[in-house]
Parts: C-alpha cells; sequence; structure tokens
C-alpha cells in the first residue's frame, strides 16, 4: 500500500486534511511540509468547497512538532530554508480563502503548535496538549511562533510559554485563548464537521471577505483597517450573494447562494 503523509477526504462541502504520520507522532519534516501545503493550494482553487478540517493521525499527535533527527543535521542555510517554508505553509493557513478549522488530539507542540496558531478556528479535545518548547533543544521557534502567540494570547503569556518550554493542558490553553473550546475527545471531529456544515449555510462570498478583511486588518492601523472592512462591504453588494440573501430574508425562505 502507498504510504501519503497527506491524507484528503472531501465529505459534503467540507475538506478533511489529515496528517498522517502516526509512528512518528505526525512530525513535520519536508516532506509533510511540501504535501500539506500542496494538497491547501489545490483545496484553495475549489469552489465547491465552504470549509477545511485539518487534524493529525492517531490518537497520541495532532503533531508533536518538526522533525528533530533531521533537523540536526542541517546546517544554517539548510535551517533557513526550512523555516521558510514552514512559514509560506502557516501563511497559506492563515491567509486561506475558506475557513480553516483544527482538531487538535493530543500533542500540538513546536511546528505543531505553530500550525494551531495559523488555523482560524482551534478546537481541542480534552487530552491536547500546547507548547513550544524549542528552547530545551537549543532552538527558538522558527514557524511563526514568536509573532502569532503573543499576538494571539498576549506578550506576557507568550513569553511565559516560549522561554520556559513548559507544556499546558487544553483548559489552560482555552483560559488564555489559544484555543476556541475543549470538547470530549470522541466529540472532537464530529464537533468540527458540525461548526462546517454551520459556515457552509452562509454565504461563501461574504465568509471569505470577512476572512480577508481580518487577515488583512491586523496588519493595518485602527483607521486603514475600517477603511479596508467599508470597500470590502460596498463591493459585496454588487454580488448575487448580497441580493439572494437580504431577498430571501424579506421572503422568509431560505438563501441559495452561489458564492459569486
Amino acid at each position: 500500500m502507498d504510504y501519503s503523509p497527506i491524507l484528503c477526504e472531501i465529505k459534503n462541502e467540507t475538506a478533511i486534511v489529515t496528517i498522517n504520520r502516526p509512528d512518528a507522532l505526525n512530525a513535520l519534516n519536508r516532506e509533510v511540509i511540501s504535501e500539506l501545503t500542496n494538497c491547501l493550494r489545490k483545496l484553495r482553487r475549489d469552489n465547491s468547497l465552504r470549509a477545511v478540517i485539518l487534524t493529525g493521525a492517531g490518537e497520541k499527535a495532532f503533531v508533536a512538532g518538526a522533525d528533530v533527527k533531521a533537523m540536526a543535521k542541517m546546517d544554517p542555510t539548510e535551517a533557513r530554508y526550512f523555516a521558510k517554508i514552514g512559514q509560506n505553509l502557516t501563511k497559506l493557513i492563515e491567509g486561506f480563502n475558506k475557513p480553516v478549522i483544527v482538531a487538535v488530539n493530543g500533542f500540538a507542540l513546536g511546528g505543531g503548535c505553530e500550525l494551531v496558531l495559523a488555523c482560524h478556528i482551534r478546537i481541542a479535545s480534552e487530552n491536547a496538549k500546547f507548547g513550544q518548547p524549542e528552547v530545551g533543544l537549543g532552538l527558538i521557534p522558527g514557524f511563526g511562533g514568536t509573532q502569532r502567540l503573543p499576538r494571539l494570547v498576549g506578550r506576557g503569556i507568550a513569553t511565559e510559554l516560549i522561554v520556559t518550554g513548559k507544556i499546558v493542558d487544553a483548559n489552560y490553553a482555552e483560559k488564555i485563548g489559544l484555543v476556541n473550546s475543549v470538547v470530549p475527545q470522541k466529540n472532537l471531529l464530529e464537533t468540527c464537521e458540525t461548526m462546517a456544515k454551520q459556515i457552509a449555510k452562509n454565504s461563501p462570498l461574504a465568509v471569505k471577505l470577512s476572512l480577508d478583511a481580518m487577515h488583512h486588518g491586523l496588519e493595518l492601523t485602527l483607521d486603514e483597517a475600517l477603511n479596508y472592512e467599508a470597500s470590502e462591504f460596498g463591493f459585496i453588494f454588487n454580488s448575487h450573494d448580497m441580493k439572494e440573501g437580504t431577498t430571501a430574508f424579506a421572503e422568509k425562505r431560505k438563501p441559495d447562494f452561489k458564492g459569486e
């Protein structure tokens, strides 16, 4: 049987993408990063999809980190390249044109935690563990952890997590805002699929532009971001989805959105 580090299943209007290295706790190496990047680029172009669920194979880990044995053999040039391809992957997820929901089961450490940070919605099972333990290996986070973690949970807590390298449980991760919610392990994927179905009921164009406005707005001043939002708001008034949504509301029926 052919081995594939990335599995993709299309279920209704949702793509379920699984990082498939359970024997290595789904650790990230160049092959996994490349295959996941290629998979997501294909899904980005699929207009029939409304959401993506990202998860890891097995019950022990989402992604337990990057492949330390491989990194130990890298020279500085190779390490910089490895960081850049990891960063490009997380930027692809963060700027994705469909909501990316991550289902975190077990360990999400190092590069795994950095993947989680890049996703739009983060759902954890009760057995999930999070951390940026790189300093204990003489490393620093390299896939965006030093930048996204303080933006998500605040500089003080992010500094504590990164410089101590400590691993925290799902309840603490929810408390500090690292994850949206915590659910029983048996309900993890079902919870994410239910959320994806709720997203699919809405205008895909409106969802896409909302993601775009939030993503770009965080890089701007408040006034600039508000102007960007107003432009997107005006743009959508020329769309089928806006006319269909408002007409359906007035006629008290379900809208038939086209994503255009």
